[in-house]
């Protein structure tokens, strides 16, 4: 029975601990962070149009959709790139969709 609980304090201890140096921020049980890619200065920031792009995830084994900075742009009808976001939302690893987001002219 203590091996057990040593076993099951170690598990969850590596679960815990995974993820920890990742380039995009996560959560072992839910994640819904927005992050920065690249920015630009813009001349006239009032006539900023917004594109997206999104892809999903099942249980990290599919994974379905364009979520590219060139189908954002296509989709926000955008020609000059000033910045690019991403965003992820994950829940417990099984579900999750990706975004990027493209701010330009």
């Amino acid at each position: 029975m203590k091996h057990r609980i040593i076993l099951l304090g170690a598990i969850a201890a590596a679960a815990m601990l995974s993820g920890c140096a990742t380039t995009i921020p996560q959560g072992t049980f839910y994640t819904d962070v927005t992050v920065p890619v690249s920015a630009t200065s813009a001349a006239d920031s009032a006539n900023l149009k917004v594109g997206k792009s999104t892809c999903k995830s099942y249980c990290g084994v599919v994974t379905i959709g364009d979520a590219s900075i060139e189908a954002a742009k296509k989709n926000g009808g955008i020609k000059k790139v000033v910045s690019v976001d991403w965003k992820a939302k994950s829940i417990l690893g099984l579900v999750g969709q990706y975004e990027c987001i493209v701010t330009g002219e």
